[in-house]
């Protein structure tokens, strides 16, 4: 199935603060099973990006900053 660029899920928060990410949303995230998701809050807004995916990121952001001086 083609998912759209951008799309709109709702998803139940149980009584303990679980919450399932709906299956088209861990396919977007390429999540799985045992995967982990970060969540990130700016001010009334949250990201949910795929955890192995933002710490590379992150790190790689950090080395280019580093390095930028030493050209």
């Amino acid at each position: 199935m083609m998912l759209p660029k951008a799309f709109v899920i709702h998803a139940k928060v149980l009584a303990n603060g679980r919450i399932t990410i709906p299956k088209a949303v861990r396919d977007v995230l390429g999540v799985s099973s045992g995967g982990q998701v970060t969540f990130i809050v700016d001010e009334n807004a949250v990201r949910i990006v795929n955890s192995a995916v933002y710490s590379t990121q992150t790190l790689q952001r950090e080395r280019k900053l580093r390095n930028e001086g030493f050209d």
